[in-house]
């Protein structure tokens, strides 16, 4: 059941990887023109808001398969001295904290999704909703959930 479930977020993992890179290949895209049409004196109303939005998704998108490939920097001079079965220990209550920390923050999260969608909350330049960016930071932060609950449970 458990290898079942740990393929499935690592293939969920790999395609939020992917609209990771679209959110980034996004952002370039919009910057670049943006600037370019600033030449001409015509910029892209709301480029600033678009960025920014292109730019939280990234990261969140992100979490989870950084995770999965240990891609994350690391600062282990302290812990590398340690005995192994310490450093073992000291990584299983470092990924629980991590899991507890982010679970809240994705529970808190999906619930202010919901509160701007019932606000009808809308961006100040393109008046665009604000709901689904924060819903797909949500669903980023709970992938990254799934992936440190996979992780913890393959250490024990």
């Amino acid at each position: 059941m458990m290898p079942a479930i740990s393929r499935t977020v690592t293939k969920v993992s790999t395609f939020s990887a992917w609209l990771s890179s679209i959110c980034l290949l996004g952002m370039m895209g919009v910057t670049c023109i943006d600037v370019t049409l600033r030449f001409f004196r015509h910029p892209i109303p709301g480029a600033f808001e678009t960025v920014g939005f292109l730019g939280a998704l990234m990261v969140a998108f992100a979490l989870a398969d950084t995770t999965l490939k240990g891609g994350h920097i690391a600062v282990e001079f302290l812990v590398e001295k340690l005995h192994s079965g310490v450093r073992k220990w000291l990584d299983r209550i470092t990924t629980l904290v991590l899991i507890l920390l982010f679970g809240l923050l994705t529970l808190r999260m999906g619930g202010y999704a919901l509160e701007l969608k019932e606000a009808a909350e809308v961006s100040m330049t393109l008046k665009m909703p604000v709901w689904p960016v924060v819903a797909g930071i949500c669903g980023g932060l709970g992938l990254f959930v799934a992936v440190l609950v996979t992780r913890l449970t393959r250490s024990v």
